[in-house]
């Protein structure tokens, strides 16, 4: 069998950076800042840009609308102001005309210090014109040396990878500190010169051969010491197959081990139970609703433990359905635990079921850091006891000192927000709660708001079987959404106002909490003065936002539900569980800065209620058309899955996949899931070569087995492969 140590160590990839020759303890603690601390963190530090320099040319010469690059010396820069918005403004010339370079994102410190009048610099970038100045914004911009000779670095392959000087095809990173770029490359260069070559990945060789792709060793040389962008591209690729590959076995091999667990046959529930519940409920369950409880159901009576996934809409009825889940698993003489990511989810939680438990005759206990000492420890003792049906909690749930006497079903609602180490807590409470035995693995039913489309599912929520409610309730009312630009804010404070008058309350939501000099948008600090004071100093104005205690947060959720304040200005902390139905309006300051789904949840706190609801996406900053298109979408549908399958065609899949939540493995390629084809090949090709070598038994299969221990380290056991 060949080891970890032959394939990672003797390679040299798990090496500590401070190590490798010409870098040392000094410059390994400045690029672990970036999160380098490896051979193999630099080898995976992929270039974000290629930028061709055989297009320099003089000023004079650059186009309009193309990419170029020219030398000159700085004439004038400094700090400049556009309305709200910083800048900074370099003007160099070349002779033949001057070219005026602008950055918005910047450190003054920094950058003021590196651009003195009089200075050689090379500027490269997208050339645009206001009127008729040409310019460059955030272009890449080196110093040039006294010999001319700055930036010029041959590699074994015959290629240039030094930058402005050397022209061809140079990769741009990612800025790390206060290098320059040619720093950083001279860096990477090296470690891919000297570690790359033979590196093996994941991806079996007869695999890559059929795929056309590259080795790990290939691609990262090809990556990082580009010839031309076709070869750059299939590394890309091959890299990005080598994650997915291995994420899909790894996750081949959860469900496999899930299968092979013995679970509790839970055949309560019957007719009684349910029609007396019926007999509470002011609705009728929709088909989808009843759809997914028959999966449920099959579940939880077979005698494998259930691990299932229900996706539903905001305001599709999940929790209902959790609910008789968890009668199923009363009526089947156990407990069952509803364990929610923030407090007022949890008491909202708490409330409803509490509401209808008690025509049950059910015992419900909600617990929560909140929960007082001594209420606690009473409650503690009935859970242990048996007395107790179903508890709602938080994170309190998974404390050491909380004991069940047989918990049979656990519900996670918004998975997203815990990590998977905390569903294994849950689950493990449940094995060990037969008179403090492990006993038989309990029905697990996790549950989200957030639309994931089906392909990401599959690998985000990989060892879950997917159930989705796509119907909303009958008489539930839409909601308008309005799309709104800064000259239209006090049309939107007047419709704001208008429904104010009607009795209603509103919600404003800003992206920040404080006034922040990096960024030039409205915070929720500010706003909350200037709101209270000078645009509807008539109606009381809270805030609320992630950095307030909880009982603080809490009490603000309670005096906004209660009716004790009109106008709610909070950031993102409402996004989640806020149910207050006399809110029939929401405004979202800066909606450009947020994705598509995420919108979605924050509309989906109006429309609560009976009456209308409307939704007013003021954005600022909309002059590049994408952005624009984007926020056509969410005023266009109210379709989670939708809105879901659009934003991931815009902005990749950053808000549907979390690694620490999800338990897999650190992705270290950022464009990881962009191409959903390359995801679906590299799950067929794990299955089949997982078929070919269930125990991983051959060379190669050992060799992938150690690859796997590696990547997924603590969160996939191979025990049971050997």
């Amino acid at each position: 069998m060949q080891s970890i140590n032959s394939v990672f160590q003797g390679q040299g990839i798990t090496k500590s950076l401070q190590y490798v020759k010409g870098i040392g303890p000094k410059l390994g603690e400045r690029l672990a800042k970036k999160g380098l601390t490896t051979i193999e963190d630099a080898l995976y530090f992929l270039p974000i840009r290629y930028e061709d320099r055989s297009l320099m040319s003089s000023i004079r010469d650059l186009q309009v609308g193309t990419s170029g690059g020219a030398t000159g010396e700085v004439m004038v820069s400094g700090e400049v102001r556009y309305g709200r918005r910083r800048g900074f403004e370099v003007v160099i010339s070349d002779g033949t005309a001057i070219l005026k370079l602008k950055w918005f994102n910047f450190k003054l410190q920094y950058i003021k210090g590196r651009f003195k009048q009089g200075t050689k610099i090379k500027a490269f970038g997208n050339v645009t014109a206001y009127g008729a100045q040409k310019e460059i914004i955030h272009p890449d911009v080196e110093v040039v040396a006294a010999s001319g000779d700055d930036d010029l670095l041959k590699t074994s392959g015959g290629n240039l990878a030094g930058g402005l000087a050397g022209g061809g095809l140079i990769p741009v990173y990612s800025q790390i500190d206060n290098f320059h770029q040619k720093t950083i490359r001279k860096i990477i260069d090296s470690i891919v010169l000297d570690y790359a070559a033979g590196l093996l990945g994941a991806v079996p060789r007869g695999v890559l051969a059929a795929r056309g792709l590259l080795t790990l060793g290939e691609s990262f040389t090809k990556a990082h010491l580009p010839v031309a962008m076709d070869e750059v591209e299939l590394a890309r690729r091959s890299i990005v197959f080598d994650e997915l590959f291995s994420l899909e076995l790894g996750l081949a091999l959860k469900r496999r081990a899930i299968k092979k667990e013995g679970g509790l046959v839970q055949a309560g529930g019957d007719e009684t139970v349910l029609k007396k519940l019926g007999e509470l409920i002011p609705f009728e369950l929709t088909q989808a609703q009843r759809r997914v409880l028959k999966d449920i159901k099959r579940d939880m009576r077979s005698d494998r433990p259930m691990n299932r996934l229900l996706q539903g809409d905001v305001g599709s009825g999940k929790t209902i359905v959790s609910l008789i889940a968890a009668l199923i698993a009363i009526d089947s003489g156990h407990q069952a635990a509803i364990m929610a990511p923030t407090e007022i989810l949890a008491e909202q939680h708490y409330l409803l079921i509490h509401g209808y438990g008690e025509g049950l005759g059910i015992k419900v206990r909600l617990l929560t850091g909140s929960t007082k000492k001594a209420v606690r420890a009473e409650y503690l003792h009935e859970i242990k006891a048996g007395n107790v049906d179903i508890v709602v909690g938080t994170h309190a749930l998974i404390q050491g000192d909380v004991e069940f006497r047989s918990l049979g079903l656990a519900i996670i609602d918004e998975q997203h927000r815990f990590g998977v180490e905390q569903r294994s807590f849950l689950q493990n409470k449940a094995r060990k709660s037969r008179d403090g035995k492990v006993g038989l693995t309990p029905d697990i039913l996790v549950m989200t708001a957030t639309p994931i489309p089906r392909t990401l599912s599959m690998t985000v929520f990989g060892e879950l079987d997917v159930s989705v409610i796509d119907e909303l309730p009958k008489g539930r009312q839409p909601i308008e959404t309005r799309l709104m630009r800064e000259a239209e804010r006090q049309e939107a404070y007047g419709l704001i106002r208008r429904e104010l008058e009607r009795g209603s309350q509103a919600y404003l939501v800003y992206p920040l909490v404080e006034e922040s000099e990096e960024l030039e948008l409205r915070d929720a600090t500010r706003m909350h003065a200037h709101l209270a004071k000078d645009i509807f100093p008539e109606y009381k104005v809270a805030l609320l936002h992630g950095r307030m205690k909880g009982a603080e947060k809490e009490a603000v959720m309670a005096d906004f539900k209660a009716g004790r304040f009109d106008i709610l200005v909070s950031t993102t902390v409402i996004e989640v569980g806020v149910d207050v139905p006399n809110a029939t309006v929401i405004l979202i300051e800066h909606a450009e800065r947020f994705g598509l789904a995420q919108l979605h949840q924050l509309r989906g706190r109006v429309g609560r209620g009976s009456r209308r609801s409307v939704c007013i996406l003021l954005a600022q900053y909309t002059r590049n058309e994408d952005t624009w298109k984007r926020l056509k979408v969410i005023e266009r549908t109210t379709d989670g899955f939708l809105i879901a399958e659009e934003d991931l065609k815009i902005r990749g899949p950053g808000d549907f996949i979390g690694t620490r939540q999800s338990g897999m493995p650190d992705f270290r390629s950022s464009d990881t899931f962009a191409d959903l084809g390359l995801l679906r090949d590299a799950r067929a090709d794990a299955t089949a070569f997982l078929e070919s070598d269930p125990e991983l038994t051959t060379p190669e299969g050992q060799r992938i087995k150690e690859i796997l221990r590696h990547r997924w380290r603590d969160r996939l056991s191979l025990a049971e492969v050997g």
